[in-house]
């Protein structure tokens, strides 16, 4: 039988034509979105791990419009075609999550340009049709401005700061309970919000979560109130407070990455929002597999302007 024929210069090829495309668009993102602010100091509750686990007795489904693999190409390798789905106001969100699974893809064609070399766990021809330990990952980002009157709720997050245990699944899942129901009690100082969903292989999905995580907390002038993965932040030489002025915000951003679907629509009323936080806040525990809970702002006396808090959160949706 003839031996068939190496692919390598197609994958070089192919990999060289992405990668300046890439730099381009990383470069028009970075261009073109709003630089945040650093308007005030804020507060941040999170936790997780992507270790694999455990299979569980559930299916994706093949939901998210992911897709199967690609046979072909010299040694029978796969080509990894997993779409990743997200929506919102594009912007930042749906550019990492895009890069995370564009990555992916680069760093197939180049471990598998030899022709039989295989493609790392979970992303093998066929392993995407049913729920796989290390399938995919949805990502939620929700975002909520509200009157900076909600003062309750600034008292809520630190008192959930200080009693959580951040270590745990259970601890991270009832700070996420405990956080959406915070703000579902305050429906009549909600203003602004946004919603955005995607789903990237496990692979990519710590990646991609610590990049979200980073983008909002460099909208921070400071972290005073911490506890993070069982670790609480050293005293600041700022103190805690309550924002000052009711004709001002706080914002607040919840980050989850669960192994099950997250069905979250487009955010354009409060009725949206409310079922939002409900699916969030039902995330269970063996699905969680990390949470940022991030606000502002904190410091007493602090402010969030109406031009500070758009700047910082172009995305925002008026309700």
């Amino acid at each position: 039988m003839p031996q068939q024929p190496s692919h390598k210069p197609l994958h070089r090829l192919l990999s060289r034509l992405m990668l300046p495309a890439l730099i381009t668009a990383a470069l028009a993102v970075v261009l073109l979105l709003p630089q945040p602010s650093l308007a005030a100091s804020g507060g941040r509750i999170g936790g997780g791990s992507f270790r694999s686990a455990p299979s569980m007795p559930r299916s994706y489904g093949g939901g998210y419009g992911g897709g199967g693999m690609q046979r072909g190409y010299g040694g029978g390798i796969g080509f990894p075609f997993i779409v990743p789905f997200f929506f919102g106001g594009g912007g930042l969100f749906g550019f990492l999550v895009l890069m995370a699974v564009v990555g992916l893809v680069l760093n197939a064609f180049r471990g598998g340009g030899g022709g039989g070399q295989a493609l790392p766990a979970g992303m093998r021809g066929g392993d995407l049709g049913g729920y796989r330990p290390d399938g995919p990952v949805a990502i939620a980002q929700l975002q909520v401005g509200l009157l900076a009157s909600a003062r309750d709720l600034q008292r809520d997050l630190r008192k959930l700061a200080a009693s959580s245990d951040t270590s745990t699944s259970s601890g991270l899942q009832r700070v996420l309970q405990d956080s959406t129901l915070a703000l579902l009690r305050q429906p009549d100082l909600w203003v602004y919000a946004n919603a955005e969903v995607g789903q990237v292989p496990f692979q990519a999905a710590e990646a991609t979560f610590n990049r979200l995580s980073m983008t909002e907390r460099s909208k921070l002038s400071g972290e005073i109130t911490t506890n993070v993965s069982g670790a609480r932040g050293p005293a600041s030489t700022t103190s805690a407070g309550d924002a000052d002025a009711t004709s001002d915000y706080i914002a607040v951003t919840l980050l989850v990455a669960s192994r099950g679907r997250l069905s979250l629509k487009p955010v354009n009323g409060s009725e949206e929002l409310r079922e939002a936080l409900r699916i969030l806040g039902s995330v269970p525990s063996d699905q969680l597999l990390a949470l940022e809970v991030i606000w502002q702002p904190e410091g007493a006396g602090e402010v969030l302007s109406a031009d500070e808090l758009i700047t910082a959160y172009p995305d925002l949706k008026h309700l």
